[in-house]
């Protein structure tokens, strides 16, 4: 399985946008984003089941991750967007052997092509 991400684009500082991204039943679901030249780094992570979350630091309070079972989907709302934030954004699944809380990109796969986001000032 590989993951669709969408809704990434152009904002400028201080502003929101809703990625969005096919899900499968897994045991939770995660966006990453990697800025170029850098590693994939952690932002959110949901439970499939029961819709626990934990985030980064860095995005605590100004994203939201969600999940809708109706449609297969996990959601990241994004508010407040700073510079920082500009990067590829993907989202993946956790694989069966990892641990809840996970935040290593290791931890996850199924990852697909993913969006950009850009924020400018």
């Amino acid at each position: 399985v590989q993951l669709q991400a969408s809704g990434g684009g152009l904002v400028q500082a201080g502003g929101s946008l809703r990625l969005s991204c096919t899900a499968f039943a897994t045991i939770g679901m995660a966006w990453f984003r990697q800025a170029p030249g850098k590693e994939r780094e952690f932002v959110a992570a949901i439970s499939w089941r029961d819709g626990r979350r934990y985030y980064a630091d860095s995005v605590k309070d100004r994203f939201t991750i969600s999940r809708d079972k109706a449609t297969t989907r996990i959601n990241l709302q994004m508010n407040s967007l700073k510079l920082e934030d500009t990067a590829v954004y993907y989202c993946g699944g956790l694989r069966t052997t990892a641990t809840w809380g996970s935040k290593s990109s290791s931890d996850f796969d199924s990852w697909g092509q993913g969006t950009q986001v850009t924020v400018s000032s």
